[in-house]
């Protein structure tokens, strides 16, 4: 029986991390045109980690799917808001993987205090738009013809789901890296089970 774990990237597993992620250039599903350096892509990975879950999925000692959270804007009353991406091996799609990911990042991110997350999908993309719908999703506003790739001008949806009640007074963003591991770990054990079930 194949066995599947969710773990913490590290800056180690960035070069098949990259591979991975590689084969959605092409595609219209990211707005990147070429594919980033290791080095850059490193960089992304220590950078984005600091502050936000950056998971990956292994299969047979493989990477099979990553998924993370990062800042969704700069000024400092967006920290309560978080962005989701999440890149699937093509072969492992429509496996549930997807939803078990997204759903091990929301639990930490509450834990880190954000409110609100916040998915974009470039149009059309079914399997995108079904997953954050089967989630509790909400659509909030399409940006049309926002950008240009592969020949033709793209619209992108916007998705967003409340993940904590709202305050009078919230608490500041906890970053990853202040959260107790025994608690992370807990979550990580959780999903991979359902991943696994």
């Amino acid at each position: 029986m194949t066995t599947s774990t969710l773990q913490f990237a590290r800056v180690e597993d960035a070069r098949e991390i990259l591979a991975l992620y590689s084969t959605y250039i092409d595609t219209a599903i990211t707005f990147e045109l070429e594919v980033p350096s290791l080095e850059d892509f490193s960089q992304r990975i220590a950078s984005i980690s600091q502050h936000y879950p950056y998971l990956i999925c292994k299969q047979n000692d493989a990477i099979i799917g990553y998924a993370y959270a990062h800042k969704l804007k700069e000024r400092p009353a967006y920290q309560w808001d978080a962005e989701l991406s999440i890149y699937l091996d093509s072969r492992v799609h429509t496996r549930g993987l997807g939803k078990q990911m997204y759903l091990c990042l929301i639990d930490i991110l509450r834990i880190q205090r954000v409110h609100n997350v916040y998915g974009i999908v470039t149009l059309p993309n079914e399997k995108s738009q079904r997953l954050h719908e089967s989630l509790g999703f909400s659509p909030a506003g399409v940006m049309h013809r926002t950008g240009f790739k592969n020949g033709a001008w793209r619209d992108v949806a916007w998705f967003e789901k409340t993940i904590l009640p709202y305050e009078d007074e919230p608490r500041a963003f906890l970053p990853i890296n202040m959260i107790d591991n025994k608690l992370t770990a807990s979550i990580l054990e959780t999903y991979t089970a359902c991943i696994n079930a």
